[in-house]
């Protein structure tokens, strides 16, 4: 069946001031409206007032990476307008594809460099907030067979508000994958947290290796905010990831063109919004290890981080990351998402706390819709022997 044929009819774009005359409800708005000048000011509003941080869908980041996706025509903007003011967006994308199955839906529009399908949602909110959304699409499903929502944080509001909204509809709803990535999460001192999380084997270790490090030439931390010197850094990133393995299998950021002009920009605008901290480890001036942080109080994320492998028996990596447990000392920051893959060997000899997230799947439309939803999700759990619930 083909998609286009009921596509969701977006709204006019946005062309005056920010907001005025908009009917209250869910507007379903192109992609490309996320450069209009009259929706950038509201979105910045909703993104300081939002019940959880998620910077992957924060104005500077969702320009960056809509621009790099082949086919953003597919993606619109889910807008919740309430009196005039964005209380509530998530980017929407239609498929006609499900983890390689013919099987029409909707879903949470993600970059594959995007670690949070959280959706922005103004504080006290929420519920209304899934509880229009959903209804949108009941009216509006067209092929779709359900509602994708990858990457939810559990236990946090947003999440909450959704098994409220889902209960209170008794809307039939599958967690069809979860997974647990390392978090940084502690009241504690950086010194404190590493005697914690580390034998004092461990540690002896990490200070022979700064040790040997330090007789390579003068080592140093650089931290740094805003733009300066932004130009050069991104590049001296781009090209130490290049160097290593993901340049030899390809993946690196700079193996391809989309991908490194999407870092490059996201990057500045992140710095442009006050939103990025640079660490990195040098030795004689040359980075040997770097790290991007998002910082979105009370929260951040560790984006990108990179090393070069000629030092890798210094376990370079592993030293940047002693000296970003000063993120512990702030006063904003209250954690930090890893962003990294479940089990990963380098962060999680450190970091000890996990960050739980679930991937929803979630029934629209009538009741012929949902019963077919229900058998596909039995069907999906037996295979993927996934602990979830469809209800």
């Amino acid at each position: 069946m083909d998609m286009a044929a009921a596509p969701i009819v977006p709204d006019t774009p946005m062309t005056s001031a920010p907001l005025d005359g908009w009917s209250d409800g869910m507007h379903a708005l192109p992609a490309a409206q996320i450069n209009r000048s009259a929706f950038v000011a509201p979105l910045d509003e909703l993104t300081n007032h939002a019940a959880e941080p998620n910077p992957f869908f924060e104005e500077w980041f969702l320009s960056a990476s809509l621009a790099s996706l082949p086919d953003a025509k597919n993606t619109q903007l889910f807008a919740y307008i309430i009196g005039g003011e964005l209380l509530g967006l998530i980017p929407i994308e239609q498929s006609l594809r499900y983890y390689g199955y013919p099987v029409p839906h909707y879903g949470t529009a993600l970059h594959d460099n995007s670690f949070c399908g959280a959706p922005l949602i103004a504080c006290g909110h929420e519920v209304d907030f899934w509880r229009t959304l959903f209804t949108a699409f009941d009216t509006r499903s067209g092929p779709a067979l359900f509602l994708h929502l990858p990457l939810m944080p559990a236990g946090g509001p947003v999440a909450e508000a959704l098994r409220e909204a889902l209960h209170e509809q008794g809307r039939s709803h599958a967690i069809v994958h979860s997974e647990e990535r390392a978090m940084l999460d502690a009241e504690l001192s950086p010194e404190e947290y590493l005697n914690a999380s580390m034998s004092a084997k461990k540690r002896k270790e990490l200070r022979r290796q700064h040790k040997r490090l330090a007789e390579e030439g003068t080592l140093s931390v650089e931290r740094l905010e805003g733009e300066t010197n932004l130009a050069l850094w991104t590049q001296e990133f781009l090209s130490i990831e290049r160097a290593g393995w993901k340049g030899a299998e390809g993946s690196a950021l700079a193996s391809a063109t989309e991908t490194e002009q999407f870092f490059t920009k996201a990057l500045a605008g992140a710095a442009s919004a006050g939103r990025l901290e640079r660490v990195a480890l040098r030795v004689d001036g040359r980075a040997v290890a770097m790290l991007a942080n998002f910082l979105t109080p009370p929260g951040s994320y560790s984006f990108k981080t990179a090393f070069d492998e000629r030092y890798k028996r210094y376990s370079p990596g592993l030293l940047l990351q002693l000296e970003n447990l000063e993120v512990l000392s702030s006063e904003l920051i209250e954690w930090t998402d890893s962003c990294a893959a479940e089990g990963h060997s380098m962060i999680e000899r450190l970091w000890r706390e996990k960050r739980t997230l679930h991937s929803y799947n979630v029934a629209i439309g009538g009741k012929l819709r949902r019963a077919v939803f229900e058998r596909l999700m039995r069907r999906e759990m037996r295979a993927s022997k996934v602990q979830g619930k469809t209800e």
